[in-house]
């Protein structure tokens, strides 16, 4: 059985996707909402989908110290709250996986467009808002969460992930290549969420043009590991 996870925002389309895919992949999950009771419901809805899946429901502080990896699946207005909310709990050790996008839509603009942040990207604001020692970082921005909750739909695109280490970042891959017709990609350090997550809003205009649910695959990568453990120096 694969490494355990939680899922923060579960309750929504890209968060309770994810959580029904890796379900379905063999990863238990631990959905995190708000409200308990919401959680559970989540679960509930998320095991009949996934008969067979590990799933279990609880307020969001307690779902993000039950496991090491802890996947943050909000809308940007809900980004700061979370965070701030969950900085008690979060601990030295600890990877969370952003996958938050900047959208104007947050601020009553399209969706087709993003907003400037401060820290430079979306996963660069989370950084320096966890506590010392939790690493941050950023994916699955370009995957659709209507394809990813449609379990009868197949996938067949690459996950651009971004990190300071890649240590953390194969970690994290190995938990998304379970779900099948994943890839991920090493997109480069965190900063390169300024790239990255713009590309949700690109894609929802091609999506929106062409009546689709569009993703992102990159060409001509060579064939195996693509996160490679570095060579220890003797």
């Amino acid at each position: 059985m694969s490494e355990a996870v939680t899922i923060l925002g579960a309750t929504g389309a890209l968060g309770f996707g994810l959580a029904v895919r890796l379900g379905a992949a063999g990863v238990p999950v631990v959905i995190g909402s708000r409200d308990a009771g919401r959680a559970e419901d989540a679960a509930n809805k998320a095991r009949e989908q996934v008969p067979d899946g590990t799933f279990s429901g609880a307020q969001n502080a307690d779902a993000a110290k039950a496991n090491e990896v802890v996947f943050l699946c909000v809308p940007f207005r809900n980004q700061s709250e979370n965070l701030t909310n969950l900085k008690p709990v979060l601990q030295p050790g600890q990877i969370l996986v952003d996958a938050t996008v900047p959208l104007a839509a947050a601020v009553s603009g399209k969706a087709t467009r993003t907003i400037g942040v401060w820290q430079g990207s979306a996963a660069e604001q989370a950084q320096e808002m966890v506590p010392d020692g939790v690493t941050v970082i950023s994916a699955l921005h370009t995957v659709s969460a209507a394809t990813l909750s449609d379990l009868s739909r197949p996938l067949d695109e690459d996950v651009l992930v971004c990190g300071r280490r890649r240590a953390d970042k194969r970690r994290i891959a190995q938990i998304i290549d379970r779900i099948d017709g994943l890839r991920c990609v090493d997109a480069g350090p965190l900063e390169q969420a300024r790239i990255v997550e713009p590309l949700t809003a690109m894609l929802i205009g091609i999506n929106g043009r062409y009546k689709t649910h569009a993703g992102i695959r990159i060409t001509n990568l060579p064939d195996g590991d693509l996160f490679p453990p570095l060579e220890s120096k003797s």
